[in-house]
């Protein structure tokens, strides 16, 4: 048996998965996200993602599916990236600091391109400073609350706090560190901290290591709370996104994953890095590959708050709420009767990584109705993803399928609006999720697959979803008045944002 387990945004999941890719064990748990200021996006370490490890793993240990079975290894990720400050002793000194839908530290991305320069900083870590950069939200936090920040053993993200609590092991992947900006040098994939020494020293930073290294093997006091065998080798782990990507088959140079998840993220797997001002270029989870990344601040967010504006019923569970948005969503035409939505409720990241940006639906007449609405912010998430897809040919980096995973897939309106956007073709993969990457991480790690590209064999298309030339057509031309909707809402959101500060 492989074990993955996986905290998302709102739901963490775990998996049992047997030699031959099939799922033998899976249990879940719904969590949600703290909003204390505007801007601000927290989770709680031990409330949420440890109380959550402990809930699914336990349950997966009393399975049937355990009964004679033995597990092999492990591989925990979570959401990223993120920022824990973490005692001495173990403590978690506040909730994580979420990643690019948090937004707080754009003062301190100001001071850090000022004290550093921005080029120093694009030399070293390939990126520009954004809200997806962990650097500046050390800082915020050295910044704003400096009792803890004395008390800060170490800067950890959230699937390093997990593999601590499993293994007794301070690790982070080289592809999570990556985007620790502008603290990780990606020429030489190490740490450095030159001209940051005043808010972080290396040594609050954990050790580097592969996805797929073993961080360490799980502990009698951690098996005693989580139910899993004492001695399970643990993985390093990764970030969500990367573990799903491996989970749908993308782990060679050339693959593409595009995830509908609460926000949107997608990769193009590089043998090199290409660095790029619009795209986030990290190490990927195999050493010799890479990533360029970009991300959307919403997608499921979204459609979660359009169903329960309309007063949809969530009463019966998320199923049959999102059933009911998109049979809403089908009474309206493609192109929603003139209604555009911009779904930057969070700001936006790629391309214009706009933290300040706001959310607008536009061209609205009293001839508008319900449907209307529902269809135009799903087709407004749609645009979102396809301005961040689109970027990857801006930058020269081409694609032919897309391999589609997430929640999101399951949404027949966004998913053919990406399709007919971006004019490529996507494959649904039938998958367990990032939950599912953290299996197949184990199986490689162990062995079990001689290379990574050996691990299609467990692969599953659901669908195969390709562009319609009407909805091309309709959907490309609301796509300019999305970007100038954008361009035109810029100064007022900055404006606003700017006496909300102040306020």
């Amino acid at each position: 048996m492989f074990l993955g387990i996986d905290i998302g945004t709102f739901e963490t999941k775990g998996v049992l998965v047997d030699e031959s890719g099939v799922v033998r064990a899976s249990a879940a748990r719904r969590h949600e996200i703290s909003t204390p200021h505007p801007g601000h996006v927290e989770q709680d370490a031990d409330d949420v993602w440890w109380s959550d490890v402990a809930y699914v793993a336990q349950i997966l240990m009393a399975s049937d599916a355990m009964s004679s079975q033995n597990i092999s290894a492990m591989a925990v990720s979570a959401i990223g990236p993120c920022v824990l400050p973490v005692s001495e002793q173990w403590e978690a000194l506040r909730p994580g600091i979420l990643y690019g839908i948090d937004t707080r530290a754009h003062e301190q991305i100001e001071q850090l391109n000022a004290s550093l320069g921005e080029k120093a900083i694009f030399a070293r870590s390939a990126n520009v400073l954004t809200s997806q950069s962990a650097g500046p939200k050390i800082k915020w936090i050295v910044d704003n609350e400096p009792e803890i920040a004395q008390r800060t053993r170490w800067f950890m993200t959230s699937q390093s706090y997990l593999v601590a609590k499993l293994t007794g092991n301070v690790t982070i992947d080289h592809g999570t560190a990556g985007y620790y900006h502008p603290l990780y040098d990606l020429a030489s994939q190490s740490w450095d901290v030159s001209g940051c020494e005043d808010f972080i020293s290396e040594d609050q930073l954990p050790s580097l290591g592969w996805a797929t290294d073993i961080a360490g093997t799980v502990t009698q006091e951690a098996s005693a709370i989580t139910g899993i065998p004492e001695g399970t080798p643990v993985l390093v782990g990764t970030t969500d996104s990367p573990a799903e990507a491996v989970g749908a088959g993308v782990v060679s140079p050339g693959d593409v994953m595009l995830q509908y998840g609460s926000a949107g993220y997608m990769i193009t797997v590089m043998d090199q890095p290409q660095a790029s001002e619009k795209l986030w270029s990290a190490p990927f989870v195999f050493p010799g590959t890479f990533v360029s990344a970009a991300g959307t601040a919403t997608a499921g967010t979204v459609t979660r708050w359009v169903a329960d504006l309309l007063g949809l019923d969530s009463s019966q569970g998320d199923q049959k709420l999102f059933s009911e948005l998109i049979t809403l969503a089908s009474d309206s035409p493609v192109g929603a009767n003139g209604l555009v939505m911009l779904p930057h409720l969070s700001g936006e990241r790629t391309p214009v990584q706009d933290p300040h940006s706001t959310g607008v639906f536009h061209g609205f007449t009293l001839s508008h109705t319900r449907a209307d609405l529902a269809r135009a912010a799903l087709e407004g998430v749609a645009h979102s993803l396809a301005w961040a897809f689109m970027t990857f040919a801006e930058e020269g980096i081409n694609s032919t399928a897309i391999s589609a995973i997430g929640g999101g897939t399951k949404n027949p309106i966004i998913l053919a609006s990406v399709s007919a956007l971006t004019e490529k073709t996507q494959n649904a993969i039938d998958s367990a999720g990032a939950a599912y990457g953290d299996a197949v991480l184990s199986a490689i790690a162990t062995g079990h697959f001689a290379q990574p590209s050996d691990a299609a064999a467990w692969l599953s298309i659901r669908e195969t979803v390709s562009p319609d030339a009407a909805w091309s057509k309709r959907l490309l031309a609301d796509h300019a008045d999305y970007r100038a909707l954008y361009e035109a809402n810029r100064a007022l959101s900055h404006s606003r944002s700017a006496r909300r500060d102040d306020d």
